[in-house]
């Protein structure tokens, strides 16, 4: 086997002509040495006619069949004429099964097959040599077929090879596509729930400073809450980001007991906020809880930016193998016949951020105007078991 493969790496970059043509000198040699060693005497045209019978091989990679049959006749005249001249075994007559085993359809090889074959049992003066001719024939067959099969699997396996490097970049870049969507979400969660809490604040406090210190106070110090748990936060994320083995311990993962802290910062900035969470909440899977805080959080984030609000209200329960989430104000809400209504989906990357969450955990979330067009409503539906048995709604 490493005697072939060096052979095969050293005749790589030769040319197929040098090397066809370098097997027809050598069955010119054996056809001329055996018409030179044969008992008669034969002339001149017998040492053509052994000449001949290799002139096809050269050009035999890119020979049709009537190139073949054409390039037999010298062979065929010179077993009329000379029989005892012929080689005992005609290296032409090998090499131009094998090519045509290997290289021609399947019609045209079983043809040319039997055509010789019978051929070599008619052609023949004995049967010893008549058995000689077709097992020669037919061994040089087998052989080309054998080949021909061998490099089709060759084929079929790199296609299959360049198939897999397909597939497996397009899952790469699919994964790098969704982890770059997952923390683009959590750094849009974080920072945009922090900053806006942060600038109504700065906003506000200027305001109250001297008439009610006090509210100024609370202000400066929600505008500090807010950054500390935004830096946490932001602390994890990017600790994934630079140890992807810390995983597990470093990967934000809130929980719903803390949106309670969420409520009193937004509370703080002047939204009346109401807390549901209803009993036996303690025991969910760790990314349907994350995706509902993360949905309750930018549901308030818009709300304060956006609404116009005074008040909101969270309700958080489960229903049978649901998780229900859903987030209300008594804002502005949107117009009926805007684009900015459930269908669309549009108004900023925090609703689809919503609606992406939801989905990733099997569920689904919707958002639109309130009861009778008041206000404004996100709901949110994430099943409990595994992703998709309870409910499983795509984008």
């Amino acid at each position: 086997m490493e005697r072939a493969a060096r052979w095969r790496s050293r005749t790589a970059g030769l040319s197929p002509y040098v090397l066809d043509t370098f097997l027809a000198v050598c069955s010119v040699a054996v056809s001329v040495w055996s018409v030179y060693n044969d008992d008669t005497h034969w002339p001149w045209w017998v040492y053509l006619l052994a000449v001949s019978t290799s002139a096809f091989l050269p050009w035999r990679r890119r020979a049709s069949l009537a190139l073949l049959l054409v390039g037999s006749v010298p062979s065929v005249v010179l077993s009329v004429v000379a029989h005892s001249a012929n080689p005992q075994v005609p290296l032409y007559a090998v090499i131009g099964m094998y090519t045509v085993a290997e290289r021609f359809p399947d019609r045209q090889r079983w043809t040319v097959l039997a055509v010789v074959v019978a051929a070599n049992v008619i052609g023949t003066h004995s049967p010893n040599g008549a058995l000689f001719s077709v097992l020669t024939s037919a061994g040089s067959f087998v052989f080309g077929a054998l080949v021909r099969t061998q490099r089709q699997l060759v084929r079929v396996e790199a296609e299959r090879a360049r198939e897999a490097g397909v597939r497996a970049a397009s899952e790469a870049a699919q994964a790098v596509a969704e982890e770059r969507a997952r923390i683009a979400r959590e750094m849009h969660d974080i920072l945009a729930h922090a900053v806006s809490l942060m600038v109504i604040q700065a906003e506000a406090g200027p305001l109250v400073v001297r008439d009610n210190p006090d509210r100024a106070i609370r202000a400066f110090d929600t505008i500090a809450d807010s950054g500390r748990d935004a830096m946490v936060q932001l602390r994890r994320v990017l600790g994934v980001l630079k140890d992807p083995e810390a995983g597990r311990e470093l990967a934000p993962q809130p929980r719903l007991a803390e949106l309670a802290d969420v409520a009193e910062r937004v509370r703080r900035s002047g939204l009346g906020v109401e807390l549901e969470l209803a009993d036996g909440l303690g025991a969910l899977p760790a990314d349907v809880e994350a995706a509902a805080f993360r949905i309750v959080q930018e549901a308030l984030t818009n709300t304060v930016k956006h609404s116009g609000a005074d008040r909101a209200a969270i309700r958080v329960r489960c229903s049978g193998e649901v998780l229900e989430v859903v987030v209300s104000d008594n804002g502005r809400g949107v117009p009926l016949t805007a684009d900015r209504t459930v269908a669309g989906w549009s108004g900023g990357r925090g609703l689809v951020g919503i609606r992406e969450r939801a989905a990733a955990c099997g569920g689904r979330a919707e958002a639109g105007p309130g009861p009778e067009g008041r206000g404004f409503l996100v709901s949110a539906r994430l099943p409990l078991g595994p992703a998709g048995v309870v409910e499983r709604v795509g984008g």
